[in-house]
């Protein structure tokens, strides 16, 4: 029961402390963290013990489930290069140069010790990356790479903690031995990935017009998956990742309407509790770590801490920047051979670049994989310097949190960064597309008989339709070159009074409603059709903002 009040008590902090992020834009995953921090210290609470378990089996799979399902696997697939650079190989070569400072620097870190705590702090956290970039308007290339990556690293960085771990418990390691393993748990977990994403699937494809079941489906698919991986020792991060693409890749096809807005609305609930209990969660650890420090002298423990987050920070900012380098060179000289070179991407820019190198927050899979680490040997005695993995790695995750998280709104600004999405415009050419389209199909190839007037209304009001989006999109494209602040105001007041009108037609059915003058059926089919309108109308007011 005691428990229970506590998970109750964070989730009002949670609640609460949205709603302030949100109106002071503060970065959300930071305030959480904070206020974790702070809450750890309060007398009155218990020591709430983060349990990896809890991390890997119940928060892990649909944070990265969710991640996944919202990746477009188009973007995904033409950013593989930079996504695999950075989450198989940034993630070893972070690894190793991690290993390299504390072996040296930090005194009692044997290598093997040393190679445990380069596998704990080398993957940057989706769930952080999400956190941190959201809203940012970052351009579309660099939100896919920023989070592919944190999709696909913490496979790379969990196979290389494993066998970190196993060198320390046995004593002996094996490098190809390593690096077999390494490809065989990854592709492994991948194709179990899509074999229950394809299972899965077919089970939505049998289900007609359930969205109960559909939506109970998604929620057991990030779970089945990674236990399915885990059961054979293969890796379920991979195999979840694989899961969620496949099935986001056949949603359109598999999905009623009714699952689709019924999903959205439960996914967007659960990813929101989730993420806010990690980041207060990865907070609340603190108390109980500088406790586990016994007598260890804390500002040198804390000087150490800081030295392995500067070291994560600039290997990040070196390999992405060499990266992006040698990509460029390589260009150049396939043009100067007469090879033909793809064209000069805006996205390969200094800096889109900085910004990829800049965003790299640890978060709770780290905190979760120190730990993780055993109490004990084979032998029965203690596992050499434990607490210290743990409190560098707390130490890491807050710098790369707070350090990196506050100054990347700030950076972006420096760097005079405008925000780029083309979703509206994009979306109004899909419209577009699609009534010319089904103009053509009512012309051409319409399996329904229709007697000339019938024809003549239904393609009357596509037509319509088409002039409409049409000048829509010619008058975007105009405020685009031209004067596109003064046609922003302009849309902006009459979203403005289309919510007024909103406001004032709900006011007007729940006086109805009150009076009883119609059925309560009648007004809840009426309601569902103005609250659709009414997120309609938000949606345009977000994208205006």
């Amino acid at each position: 029961m005691e428990d229970f009040k506590i998970v109750v008590f964070i989730m009002a902090i949670l609640i609460s402390l949205t709603a302030i992020a949100n109106k002071r834009k503060l970065p959300f995953p930071v305030l959480l963290v904070a206020a974790g921090l702070i809450i750890g210290f309060v007398p009155q609470l218990p020591d709430l013990a983060l349990d990896p378990e809890v991390v890997f089996v119940i928060l892990l799979p649909p944070l990265l489930y969710d991640a996944a399902s919202k990746t477009s696997w188009h973007e995904f697939r033409t950013s593989i290069r930079p996504i695999s650079a950075l989450a198989i190989t940034l993630v070893f070569f972070t690894t190793v140069a991690v290993a390299i400072t504390a072996h040296f620097l930090i005194p009692g870190f044997s290598w093997p010790l040393a190679f445990v705590l380069g596998a704990v702090v080398s993957p940057p956290d989706a769930v952080a990356a999400s956190g941190i970039i959201k809203g940012l308007g970052l351009n579309k290339k660099v939100i896919t790479i920023l989070e592919g990556e944190s999709l696909v690293n913490d496979a790379s960085a969990l196979i290389a903690y494993r066998y970190a771990v196993t060198a320390v418990t046995t004593g002996s390691f094996v490098f190809w031995q390593a690096g077999l393993q390494f490809l065989l748990v990854a592709g492994v977990g991948i194709i179990i990935g899509i074999v229950i994403g394809y299972l899965f699937v077919f089970a939505h494809k049998k289900i007609d017009s359930n969205p109960v079941v559909e939506t109970s489906l998604t929620l057991l698919s990030p779970f089945v998956s990674y236990l399915a991986a885990e059961q054979f020792h293969m890796s379920g991060v991979l195999a979840v990742v694989s899961t969620g693409l496949v099935i986001a890749w056949r949603a359109p096809e598999v999905f009623s309407y009714q699952a689709r807005m019924r999903t959205r609305v439960v996914w967007d609930t659960l990813i929101f509790l989730l993420h806010g209990f990690v980041f207060i969660l990865i907070g609340l650890q603190l108390p109980s770590i500088i406790k586990g420090l016994g007598n260890y002298p804390f500002s040198q423990i804390l000087g150490y801490g800081l030295l392995i987050s500067l070291v994560t920070i600039i290997v990040r900012i070196v390999w992405v920047f060499a990266g992006a380098w040698s990509q460029n060179y390589f260009q150049k000289r396939k043009k100067k051979t007469g090879v033909i070179a793809g064209k000069d991407d805006s996205d390969s820019t200094w800096k889109n670049v900085l910004v990829v190198a800049w965003t790299g927050t640890r978060g709770v899979i780290s905190l979760a994989a120190a730990l993780a680490l055993p109490l004990v040997l084979e032998d029965g005695t203690a596992f050499p310097k434990r607490h210290s993995i743990i409190f560098l790695a707390f130490v890491v995750i807050f710098v790369t949190l707070v350090v990196q998280g506050l100054s990347l709104p700030l950076l972006i600004r420096w760097l005079k960064m405008k925000p780029q999405d083309n979703t509206e415009e994009e979306e109004k050419e899909l419209q577009l597309y699609l009534a010319n389209s089904t103009l053509h199909f009512i012309e051409q190839d319409f399996p329904v008989p229709l007697d000339n007037k019938s024809e003549q209304q239904l393609k009357m009001k596509y037509e319509v339709l088409i002039n409409e989006l049409t000048k829509e999109i010619n008058r975007h494209k105009k405020a685009k070159r031209n004067d596109s602040e003064v046609m922003a105001k302009q849309q902006g007041v009459l979203l403005s009074a289309q919510l007024e009108i909103s406001k004032f037609q709900r006011a007007l059915l729940i006086k109805l409603h009150k009076e009883g003058e119609f059925s309560d059926a009648v007004i809840r089919q009426v309601e569902q059709e103005m609250d659709i309108n009414e997120l309609k109308l938000n949606l345009q007011v977000s994208k205006e903002e």
